[in-house]
């Protein structure tokens, strides 16, 4: 009986190892910034949706805030949200690799990873920036916003490259 569940067994067995490591290495990575505030990812992601929000005509500026690790970000002369180390996307983008390698096809593997992690990223760029939009112009949307509509977009993403690749390359040889 268990030689049938011996192929999921190891798809889910390779998930949990490479999430781990992921994780763990992650942490590792946060841990050695605390002392200066946000990480250098989250602030990479802060000062691109500002440069996104400036070019958009949504004149933004930062202000770090280094003993609560995180960045605010100033538009149209409002405080209209703050980043922290949650905003910056990668634990989805940690969750989102190890689903993607617990289904290992060589190479292809390496390069689907890449690409969705780029869209991801653009995605989640573009994300805060529509929520700073939100929170500067219309307000009375902001909690619903922040709390389901925005989250939706990104794991959304996740939930779409996921199928794109379970469908397209890691169950294409199976269906033939």
């Amino acid at each position: 009986m268990l030689k049938d569940f011996k192929p999921v067994l190891g798809i889910l067995l390779r998930f949990i190892i490479i999430y781990m490591v992921l994780l763990f290495g992650y942490q590792f990575y946060l841990n050695s910034f605390r002392a200066s505030g946000l990480d250098p990812f989250s602030r990479l992601i802060a000062e691109q949706v500002r440069h996104v929000q400036n070019v958009l005509g949504y004149t933004t500026q930062l202000y770090n805030d280094v003993p609560k690790e995180q960045i605010w970000f100033y538009v149209k002369k409002v405080y209209a949200t703050r980043m922290v180390e949650g905003c910056n996307a990668v634990s989805v983008m940690i969750l989102f690799l190890a689903f993607i390698f617990a289904f290992y096809k060589g190479k292809q593997t390496f390069v689907f990873a890449l690409v969705s992690l780029v869209l991801l990223y653009i995605m989640n760029v573009l994300r805060i920036t529509g929520l700073n939009i939100v929170m500067t112009d219309y307000k009375e949307y902001g909690k619903v916003s922040h709390d389901f509509i925005f989250p939706a977009i990104i794991y959304g993403s996740v939930v779409l490259l996921w199928l794109i690749w379970i469908k397209f390359f890691a169950l294409r040889n199976e269906n033939s």
